[in-house]
């Protein structure tokens, strides 16, 4: 689910230099967290989620936040690669990040606000309607995957590596994007079939010309879990700005649906299933 290529620390100072210092340049509560306004952090080129044009799903998240908190927003941008929380968050370069998976060890985790699940991409022009990872006329396909993700294990598993073509997980997201790259290949008909992590999936597949067919996969195959939660990230130990953040989550559920199904992401409720929007926000998911 993430884009990763390794940061040379060296250039952290500078970094921190052109982007003004850090949060505790500023009033800061007992915890170490800016009181003056609120700090995010965020990958400048990394949509749907998030970038610097504010355009990501994460950025309208962020400003709903600001706006109940009262406190004007302020982005830090990072790239989301290796050390993205360690030259960020644990720096306190910011106070919040807005997109973890829930079991994330290196960040305390709020309460979850989405659970989303890796989804099938195809077109609609004649090819079989493709349901499901065991389907036999996936032997047939050509398929693309996200090396390293959950679903590259199931396709392994079935034996379908041969005909699968395989997306980097880790790169730099200022120049690469290969889990979108994979849906626009689909469109292209360089490959008939990428499994790909439900937001990119739906958000990418509904933009193209003529839109893709998104189909959610089960929350587990196999026994290889295909669902995750999604919560924000804070520090350790602040648990104070933990209690705040839960109640925000709580209290802006409605809106904060609302935002993921305008992005096209593909929803689970807590028994796993799909969430069916009113009206069009998810049009093309099935």
């Amino acid at each position: 689910m993430t884009r990763f290529l390794p940061i040379r620390s060296a250039c952290f100072g500078l970094g921190l230099w052109l982007l003004g210092g850090v949060a505790l340049a500023t009033p800061a509560d007992h915890e170490g967290r800016n009181t003056r306004y609120l700090a995010v952090c965020g990958d400048a080129n990394n949509l749907p989620f998030s970038n610097q044009q504010m355009e990501g799903f994460e950025n309208r998240i962020a400003q709903l936040i600001a706006e109940q908190l009262d406190r004007p927003l302020h982005y830090r941008w990072w790239p989301q690669s290796v050390g993205f929380v360690r030259n960020t968050l644990q720096t306190r370069l910011c106070d919040l990040i807005m997109g973890v998976t829930s079991v994330n060890e290196m960040v305390q985790n709020s309460n979850p606000y989405y659970r989303s699940v890796y989804s099938l991409v195809q077109r609609a022009d004649g090819l079989p309607r493709i349901t499901s990872l065991t389907d036999p006329a996936l032997k047939s396909m050509r398929l693309g995957v996200v090396a390293g993700t959950p679903p590259a294990t199931l396709l392994s598993r079935f034996g379908l590596m041969g005909q699968t073509r395989p997306y980097q997980r880790t790169v730099d997201t200022r120049h690469f994007t290969p889990a979108t790259q994979a849906v626009e290949h689909v469109a292209a008909g360089e490959i008939d079939v990428a499994v790909i992590w439900g937001p990119i999936a739906g958000y990418t597949a509904a933009r193209q010309v003529p839109p893709l067919q998104v189909t959610p996969l089960p929350a587990e195959v196999d026994g290889v879990e295909l669902a995750f939660n999604v919560s924000m990230g804070l520090r350790h130990r602040e648990r104070r700005w933990k209690h705040e953040i839960n109640a925000l989550i709580d209290q802006l559920k409605p809106k904060l649906l609302q935002i993921l199904m305008d992005y096209q992401v593909p929803l689970l409720d807590a028994d796993d299933r799909l969430i069916q929007p009113q009206g069009a926000g998810l049009a093309g998911i099935e």
